[in-house]
């Protein structure tokens, strides 16, 4: 795909959105965006997260348990609307249309800058090869090999196509999410025998010789409804990655993060094994998630053949 930035731009000006009408405190909306070269619509849900107090971290005796998944301490979480999903290809496409620019990199950063005065898009580059789907197809697949920087720019963009403060949810957010009143190890209890039934992972996610990712809600949602909370692609949050972090106090939200440091991912992936999907297992990007780009200096967009990071969206409580 080859679609210029300020190109992308016009398409957001002229096309519309819709969502359905939700006031405060709505359990559950669905928000459908307009949009891409074709200006086709896409869907997703959202569902009240109800606030409350939890224990963030995991416990001393819980099996495969790392340092940095404690100390655990009590988290209180504001009420806050999350995806009932991963984002899908079929909403990211319709992103990726509208800003990705193929020009060179030095004038695609020029354009980008351009841009981000006007509405405070970035213009990412186009996808490396034809790694946007690894050739596994769109319908229901979540997005997927996106860097840290390019997931919050896909937020700001919904941000800009909806009117409401699309952002990724904090570390301490999402732990609450998956939880969902649970304190053991993954949302259903600690028996990981049960796990194929909840998500995608290294046991059950290969098609034809190949380990691959899944059309989301395939597998049974945890207590609050939501799907793939373990497993199918690991989800970026807000949060920079300090091994320490639940020493150091940290309460709520992110710690002035940094677009280059090293952020968290949550939630385990189709491939990793069942100790890293558990509810309090952290993840984080590492060096080698960028070796597979061959581009000098590494795309700040994209992680080439990484179909294991991806993302969910999250909203404010008194939006909309």
């Amino acid at each position: 795909m080859k679609h210029l930035c300020w190109a992308g731009w016009l398409w957001i000006v002229g096309l519309g959105i819709s969502f359905a009408a939700a006031g405060e405190g709505q359990k559950k909306f669905t928000e459908t965006v307009t949009g891409g070269k074709a200006a086709k619509k896409a869907s997703f849900e959202m569902i009240l997260i109800p606030g409350g107090k939890f224990t963030m971290g995991t416990p001393d005796g819980e099996a495969k348990r790392r340092p940095d998944e404690g100390p655990a301490r009590e988290v209180e979480i504001k009420p806050f609307y999350l995806a009932v999903t991963e984002v899908t290809l079929d909403v990211f496409s319709l992103y990726y249309q509208e800003t990705a620019t193929s020009l060179p990199r030095a004038d695609a950063i020029k354009k980008s800058a351009e841009r981000e005065k006007v509405d405070g898009i970035s213009c990412p580059t186009t996808v490396y090869a034809d790694y946007l789907d690894m050739h596994w197809g769109y319908e229901g697949r979540p997005a997927i090999g996106v860097s840290w920087r390019n997931a919050a720019n896909f937020c700001k963009w919904l941000a800009l196509k909806t009117g409401k403060p699309y952002r990724l949810p904090t570390e301490a957010e999402w732990e609450y999410a998956c939880r969902a009143g649970t304190k053991t190890a993954y949302s259903f209890g600690d028996d990981a025998a049960k796990l194929g039934d909840y998500a995608w992972f290294k046991d059950n996610s290969e098609v034809d010789n190949e380990d691959r990712t899944h059309p989301v809600a395939k597998k049974l949602p945890n207590p609050w409804g939501l799907y793939d909370m373990h497993g199918n692609v690991k989800e970026w949050v807000t949060d920079v990655y300090r091994a320490n972090a639940y020493a150091a106090g940290a309460a709520e939200g992110p710690a002035d993060p940094k677009m280059d440091d090293p952020h968290v991912a949550r939630g385990g992936s189709y491939v990793d094994d069942a100790e890293e999907l558990r509810s309090g297992s952290r993840q984080f990007q590492e060096d080698w998630w960028r070796f597979e780009d061959p581009q000098t200096p590494k795309s700040i967009w994209w992680l080439p053949k990484r179909a294991f990071i991806g993302l969910r969206v999250a909203c404010p409580a008194d939006k909309p």
